[in-house]
C-alpha cells in the first residue's frame, strides 16, 4: 500500500488546509492528508469485534488544560489509532496530534479541553469520517466536512441565509453568539443537544416546540394525550433559568430526549417545559392538506427543491410537516431510524413548510 491509500484523504487536504489557514496552529494540507488517511483506515479495522471510534485533534499539549501525556508519543497509524480507541470512545476525550521534532505526526496523549478553532477529526463508524473545528462557545463544535467513503460533503454557511431560517441551524452552523441560554426565546444551543440526542437514542422521534402561554397546539392533536403532564415537566427549563452546571444540563437534555422514543411527538413550549410526549398529531379542523414543502440540505452543491412530505420519510414526517403548517409558530424536530434529521419551520416569505435536512451536522 502507499502512503496514502483513501484517494478522498488528498483530495479535500488543500481546501480543508485553505478554510482552518486563518486560524493559529493550523495543520498545513499534508498533515490533514495523514490523518484523513489514518483515521479512514483506523475506522476499517476491529478492535475485539468493535468498531474504533476516535476523535484527533492537532494542537499542543500546551494548548490544552490538564493533558493525559504519554512518555513515548505513538505513530499516526490506522493500527495505533485501533488500539487506542477503547480507551477514548466516550465522548468528550480527544487523542491529542502534533509535529513531533522529526516532522513526523505524534500522538502525545489525550485531553477533554481544546482550543478555540481547533481541528479534529472524528471516526463515527466504519468509512464515516467528520472534519470540525472547535468554536469559540463552550463545549461546541461546528462540522466542516463529512466524509463517507468516496462521498464527501462541504457543509455551506450559506444555509443560514434561506428565508426564515430556524435558529437551531444558525447554531449547528456556529453563527449564534450564545453561550449557555438567559431565556427560553435564546436557548437555541439547548435545541442543539436535544437534536443530537435525539438522533443518538437511534428509535426514531419528533419534537413539537410550541409558544408558552397557548394551548393552540392541542388542536392539532389527539387529545386528551396518554401521556399528558400535569403540571407541566420543568426541570429542564429551571435549570436553563439557574444557568446550571453543563453536566447537569447534559444529563437532563438526555432525559427529556428519551421521552422522544416513546411513539408519538413531544411537546414542549419554547421555555423548555415539557407538555406531553408520545402525542398523535391530527390535522387541524379546517385546515388543508400540506402537499408541497420546500426541502434544503446545508451542503455545498445541494439546491433547493419543493417536494411533497411523504418524500421525505414516514408517517413522522408527514405529520410533522401537518402540524407545523397548522401551527405557523411552532417548529418540529424530527429524527429517523436510519440518522436522518429534519428541521420543519414556516416559512413566511415562501408561505409553505419548509424541511431543513441536518444530520450532516449531527454527526
Amino acid at each position: 500500500m502507499t502512503t496514502h491509500a483513501y484517494p478522498a484523504a488528498g483530495a479535500v487536504a488543500p481546501r480543508i488546509a485553505a478554510y482552518f489557514s486563518r486560524y493559529r496552529s493550523a495543520p498545513d494540507a499534508s498533515n490533514i492528508e495523514t490523518l484523513v488517511d489514518a483515521a479512514f483506515w483506523a475506522s476499517l479495522r476491529r478492535e475485539e469485534g468493535v468498531t474504533p471510534k476516535i476523535s484527533l485533534a492537532f494542537a499542543s499539549p500546551d494548548d490544552t488544560i490538564n493533558p493525559l501525556l504519554f512518555a513515548s508519543p505513538l505513530p499516526v497509524a490506522p493500527a495505533a489509532l485501533a488500539k487506542l480507541a477503547p480507551a477514548v470512545e466516550r465522548p468528550g476525550i480527544h487523542l491529542g496530534v502534533s509535529v513531533g521534532a522529526d516532522g513526523q505526526l505524534k500522538v502525545w496523549g489525550t485531553t477533554r479541553h481544546l482550543p478555540a478553532h481547533c481541528f479534529v477529526i472524528e471516526v463515527v463508524t466504519s468509512g464515516l469520517l467528520v472534519i470540525k473545528q472547535r468554536s469559540e462557545l463552550m463545549g461546541k463544535f461546528v462540522n466542516v466536512a463529512v466524509l463517507e467513503g468516496d462521498q464527501v460533503k462541504f457543509v455551506d454557511e450559506r444555509s443560514a441565509q434561506v428565508p426564515d431560517c430556524p435558529g437551531v441551524l444558525q447554531s449547528l452552523l456556529g453563527l449564534d453568539r450564545q453561550i449557555v441560554p438567559k431565556s427560553g426565546a435564546d436557548s437555541i444551543n439547548v435545541l442543539v443537544q436535544l437534536a443530537a440526542s435525539m438522533r443518538g437514542h437511534g428509535r426514531g422521534g419528533a419534537l413539537l416546540v410550541t409558544p408558552s402561554g397557548s394551548d393552540d397546539w392541542m388542536q392539532s392533536t389527539v387529545f386528551p394525550a396518554l401521556y399528558a403532564l400535569d403540571p407541566p415537566f420543568t426541570g429542564l427549563s429551571d435549570l436553563i433559568r439557574r444557568q446550571g452546571d453543563a453536566d447537569d444540563l447534559r444529563h437532563a437534555v438526555e432525559g427529556v430526549a428519551g421521552l422522544t422514543a416513546v411513539d408519538g411527538a413531544m411537546v414542549m413550549n419554547d421555555a423548555y417545559d415539557v407538555l406531553a410526549f408520545g402525542v398523535k398529531i391530527n390535522r387541524r379542523k379546517g385546515s388543508s392538506t400540506v402537499e408541497r414543502i420546500s426541502l434544503t440540505e446545508p451542503i455545498e452543491g445541494s439546491a433547493p427543491t419543493i417536494v411533497s412530505p411523504g418524500q421525505l420519510g414516514g408517517t413522522r414526517h408527514l405529520s410533522a410537516a401537518q402540524f407545523v403548517h397548522d401551527q405557523t409558530d411552532a417548529i418540529a424536530l424530527v429524527a429517523s431510524q436510519d440518522g436522518r434529521f429534519t428541521i420543519f419551520k414556516w416559512s413566511s416569505v415562501e408561505q409553505m413548510v419548509h424541511a431543513h435536512r441536518v444530520e450532516s451536522l449531527l454527526l
